[in-house]
């Protein structure tokens, strides 16, 4: 087998381990060989054997024609098939916490986000916003069946489901961030409530005003946490150390949702994919270039947490006026 075939199988391996077990212990068995020998061969020492890479690739589900074919300006990505789904908000969030699992088994992780509309992490703050989110993606456009003559009710978020998004707001809130930001933000996703609520699709047509009251309190709650610096959950005192978060504004556009995380460890990128869902690689050119991608576009950018304040001002007062502008159509027709 060529290194570069195995190395990457290897890496696909671990990113399938997500951190829960040494390698050597995982493949022991799988290969039947005892952990040092696992590690020669990881280490590049000793080449697998076909039959070795075929009892790994058949364990983890990965393929070997696609590790044959992979060349320079090829990647493999890892996502989650949309089949896989039940469109809960439950099962969609377990998904992300376990991503974040894994990012918190690494050793002095830090992040940096490309934000495009919608912040999904903020939105955990508000997991009306979450559930909201989620079934525009289900009914309107992935069209799931089940969707289909539904309207979107009043109803309360799971204790379950509450408890999934305060565990990723606590792991995303633990791991310093650097975060761009520009001028559409949410601007999508108020669009979403106008347009459910033109169309008929609210049980009760004033909830599309509650959503766009907890709109302006994550707008609120992102102003708080611009001005010091700080991430923290919404309702909560900010600590007086840790949970950095560095808000940057690009006062073009973000093109797409980019999410760099980088460790003592490994390096690694997610995208967001199919609007809602998500892919990930750790393929080392990729991410090396997408990091010379975003080091550009911060360096377009102005920094306005903690400092700068007439710029951080000027675009939350921006910010909460789009959203007024949504609220005040909607509250005009449902009183005409």
């Amino acid at each position: 087998m060529k290194i570069d075939i195995q190395e990457t199988l290897f890496r696909l391996v671990k990113e399938k381990l997500n951190g829960q077990e040494s390698l050597g212990n995982a493949l022991s068995d799988i290969l039947h060989l005892s952990p040092d020998a696992v590690y020669r061969r990881y280490r590049g020492e000793t080449t697998l054997s076909i039959q070795e890479a075929q009892r790994l690739a058949n364990h983890f589900d990965i393929s070997l024609d696609v590790l044959g074919s992979l060349s320079k300006g090829t990647v493999a990505f890892n996502y989650t098939p949309l089949n896989t789904y039940d469109f809960s908000l439950e099962s969609y969030l377990e998904g992300i916490l376990k991503s974040f699992e894994k990012l918190r088994n690494l050793n002095d992780p830090q992040i940096i986000l490309s934000v495009n509309n919608t912040h999904f992490f903020q939105l955990l703050n508000f997991p009306q916003l979450v559930r909201f989110r989620l079934f525009f993606w289900a009914k309107t456009h992935l069209q799931i069946v089940d969707y289909k003559n539904e309207l979107f009710k009043h109803d309360k978020t799971t204790e379950r489901a509450f408890e999934l998004g305060k565990e990723i707001l606590q792991r995303y809130n633990s791991i310093p961030s650097i975060e761009i930001f520009d001028p559409e933000l949410m601007r999508g996703f108020m669009r979403q409530i106008f347009y459910y609520y033109k169309a008929h699709m609210f049980e009760d047509p004033e909830y599309a005003l509650f959503l766009c009251d907890r709109a302006l309190l994550m707008a609120q709650h992102l102003r708080e946490q611009s001005t010091i610096g700080k991430k923290f959950i919404f309702g909560t005192q900010a600590p007086n150390s840790g949970n950095d978060f560095q808000m940057y504004l690009n006062e073009t556009i973000n093109s797409d949702a980019t999410f760099y995380y980088t460790s003592k460890e490994e390096t690694g990128i997610y995208l967001t994919h199919n609007i809602m869902n998500y892919l990930h690689t750790s393929e080392v050119d990729y991410v090396a270039d997408t990091k010379q991608i975003i080091d550009k576009q911060l360096a377009n950018s102005s920094i306005i947490s903690v400092v700068n304040e007439k710029e951080r001002n000027n675009y939350f007062y921006e910010f909460e006026k789009m959203i007024h502008s949504f609220r005040k159509k909607i509250d005009a027709d449902l009183h005409f």
